[in-house]
Formats: C-alpha cells, sequence, structure tokens
C-alpha cells in the first residue's frame, strides 16, 4: 500500500523534577542541601532516508513520544536526560504544523537531520536555591512539561522527469521500457494507483522518472485519483505529456491534451509552467498517423512532439535524447522556498492579570507555570522565592495599576492569598 499523507501527533519528553536532598552521614547532624537537577526530556527530530518511498509506517503508528528526564538525586547528581527521538521519513516528506498549515520542515536529501520538538529543561534541584539568608531550601523546581504537536506529513516525489497523461495512455509501459521499473500493467483504467520511480540510464549519465498515476478531468478539484497524485509533479524539472495518438477508446487526443494542461494551471500555474515535450504513443494502430498531422497542426509549433509505440519501443530513443539534452539545460530540484515554522517555548517572564467573577485578581501566563513548577506552599522559603519573584517581575507592579487594595483576593495558580502593600 502506497501512503503519500499522514497525521501523527509527536511529543518531546519532560524534564525531570529537581531534587529535595540534604547530606546525611555519619557525625553530620544538619548537613547542607545537596538535591541534584533533573534531567532534560528527550527532542523530536525527523530524518531523510533515501530507502524509504512511502509514509507507510504512519499509517499503522501515529503517536509519537520522547523519553522523559529522569528525577535527579542525592549528592548533587543529576538525573539521566531522555533520549531523543529521531524518526526517518523519505525524501521530499513535507512536515506542517496541523493547527496553522505552517511547513515546518521540508526533509529534502539524504540524511538531513531536523530538530521540530525540544524537549523539556529539567528542574533544579534545592542545592541550587541556597542564598546568603536560604541556607536550608526545603524545596526543588519541577521539570518542564512538554505539550503533545499534530503534524501533518505529505510526500512530494522527487524526480527529475514527470510522465504525465490520461489513465491508460501508456505511461506505466513507457516507464518500463526506459528504466528498471515494473510496474502494475493491464488494460483497464487506474491499474496504477501510486507514484511509479525508475532509474533511466542514457549514455553516461542517468536521472529518475516518475509515472504520476490517476489523473483525469477535474482531478484539481478532487476528481477521479488525480487530486492525490498532482502534488508529486511539483518536485519534477520537466514533463513527458504522453497521449494516446490513437483515439481508439473513442477519446480526442487533441481534446485530452487541452484539459490536462487546464488543470495543471488550476491546480499550480508553476507545474503549468514546466517545460514539457509531447511524446504520441500507439502509432502502431489505425488512424494514429491522421490523428498525428491534426495534433502537429494544433501544438506543432509550441512543443516537440515524438511519435511513439511503446509496446514495442520505436521512437524511444530519440526521445531519450531530447529529455536527457532538455534536463542539461534546466536548474536542479530544490527544496520548497518557505518560511519556518518552529515551536517556541514559552517566555517565563510573561504574564497577564484577569478579572473573574468574584472580583479577585487572577494572575496567568508563562510565568504562573514557571512557578507552579517552583513553589511548595507549605515550606516558608518556597513561599518568600515566590514573593520575590512577584516582585522583581513586576507582577505587584501591574496589580497596582490596576488598583488592587489591601485586602483584595489575588490567585495565582493554586495560590489564594489576600493583598497587602
Amino acid at each position: 500500500m502506497f501512503v503519500d499523507k499522514e497525521h501523527i501527533i509527536v511529543k518531546a519528553g519532560n524534564g525531570g523534577d529537581g531534587a529535595t536532598s540534604f547530606i546525611h552521614y555519619k557525625g553530620v547532624t544538619n548537613g547542607g542541601p545537596d538535591g541534584g537537577d533533573g534531567g532534560d526530556g528527550g527532542s523530536i527530530y525527523f530524518i531523510g532516508d533515501k530507502r524509504k518511498s512511502s509514509l507507510i509506517d504512519f499509517y499503522y503508528k501515529r503517536k509519537y513520544f520522547a523519553e522523559n528526564g529522569s528525577k535527579g538525586g542525592p549528592k548533587k547528581c543529576y538525573g539521566k536526560s531522555g533520549e531523543d527521538l529521531v524518526i526517518p521519513v523519505p525524501l521530499g516528506t513535507v512536515i506542517r504544523d496541523k493547527q496553522t498549515g505552517n511547513i515546518v520542515c521540508d526533509i529534502f536529501y539524504d540524511g538531513e537531520k531536523k530538530l521540530v520538538l525540544q524537549g523539556g529543561t529539567g528542574g533544579k534541584g534545592n542545592v541550587k536555591f541556597c542564598t546568603a539568608t536560604r541556607h536550608a531550601p526545603h524545596f526543588a523546581q519541577k521539570g518542564v512539561q512538554t505539550e503533545p504537536v499534530r503534524l501533518v506529513l505529505e510526500l512530494k516525489t522527487i524526480a527529475d522527469v514527470g510522465l504525465l497523461g490520461f489513465p491508460s495512455v501508456g505511461k506505466s509501459t513507457l516507464l518500463s521500457k526506459i528504466s528498471g521499473a515494473k510496474p502494475k500493467i493491464a488494460a483497464y483504467h487506474f491499474t496504477t494507483l501510486s507514484p511509479n520511480l525508475g532509474v533511466v540510464r542514457h549514455y553516461d549519465d542517468s536521472f529518475v522518472v516518475a509515472d504520476i498515476p490517476g489523473l483525469i478531468e477535474g482531478a484539481a478539484q478532487g476528481a477521479g485519483l488525480g487530486h492525490e497524485f498532482l502534488r508529486h509533479i511539483e518536485r519534477t524539472r520537466m514533463l513527458i505529456h504522453i497521449v494516446d495518438i490513437s483515439g481508439v477508446e473513442g477519446r480526442d487526443p487533441i481534446d485530452d491534451f487541452i484539459k490536462l494542461n487546464k488543470e495543471l494551471e488550476e491546480y499550480d500555474i508553476n507545474v503549468a509552467n514546466l517545460k514539457q515535450i509531447v511524446v504520441a504513443n500507439k502509432m502502431d494502430i489505425d488512424g494514429a498517423e491522421e490523428n498525428l498531422k491534426a495534433f502537429k497542426k494544433k501544438f506543432g509549433k509550441k512543443y516537440k512532439i515524438f511519435p511513439i509505440t511503446a509496446l514495442n519501443s520505436q521512437g524511444i530513443e530519440e526521445m531519450l535524447d531530447e529529455v536527457y539534452q532538455t534536463l542539461k539545460t534546466l536548474p536542479p530540484v530544490q527544496p520548497i522556498e518557505y518560511e519556518e515554522f518552529k515551536y517556541e517555548r514559552k517566555d517565563e517572564s510573561q504574564f497577564d492579570i484577569v478579572r473573574d467573577d468574584d472580583g479577585a485578581y487572577v494572575v496567568v501566563g508563562p510565568l504562573v507555570d514557571l512557578l507552579c513548577r517552583n513553589v511548595v506552599l507549605d515550606d516558608v522559603d518556597s513561599l518568600a522565592y515566590m514573593q520575590k519573584t512577584l516582585r522583581n517581575r513586576g507582577v505587584f507592579k501591574a496589580l497596582k495599576k490596576l488598583g488592587i487594595k489591601d485586602g483584595d483576593t489575588v490567585v495565582i495558580g493554586e495560590v489564594e492569598f489576600d493583598y497587602l502593600d
């Protein structure tokens, strides 16, 4: 089964909690703090793997969580950091944030490794909270908790040449003749249900050809199978547009050619403007010569047209010579140009103040998350640390600007207290 688009959930590892610990050994009754920091959580990376050709792995597994960091220990021992999770994907995989649709990264090269989510930072042990006036802190910091993120993986095949044409015009047959690819071939429409890649060796060079399946009229709007595979044309340098010049199935090759080019324009004008040569296939069938004359009269000035019979390889060499020479003049395939979307860490100095229905002043934002990780409610030193942080970060100043009075209620996370200036 070929899969070229999937939705997954990824989550970086949580940071490990810092330890609250004091020195304990024979002869020492009141040892100082020695709690170590927690380990950092594992990060999420994606890496390009040329051996993969489909997103089938993500069809069966949709959740990817990196390892959490371990808790700190006594004797200033740091907790173990969580293992990073490296997820291999086929070359040409575009990764988007599902919520915004923004591109997170475009995995284009083999071995290319991109960081998508940073693991949570480990919390500080109580030894880090010692000050000149606080000699024995009975609190430590909790590790940063990470949030899961939904991603969309979309595979856009990387190839030099795209084979374009309506069903049953002979794309798969031609690919099998010019490369080592062995696509499924049969005398009915939609035999090909996924893009097939083949490497063509010509003279002292080679190039990659992709058979793009399922294109019919209305493909750009979702008709047939074409809307699933038009994305694969985006990564090609040029197109070979194959028409059934015989009209043996009652179709008009001129009409088919016009319709399919219109589909390209409606999908993406950049795709429609790709260099394109025309292959008139099935020249061995009665009526092909007359149809070829009419086709050349209509399109001969704009396109180079190559009459072939793919079934017996007639005319293929001349066509390959043209493709080979044309590719020499075209720039190589490049990654998508995009403004990279990054999952930013919260600025833990930021806060906001809102009034609830009871008139209480509720402090919210990343600063509150920080305090919730650091403050132990039943510890005097910890509460003193919170008061100092609120003063230094400007929370009390902001409350005064809002007109707070002595006795008004302030809510910070799970802490609720009466304000006194």
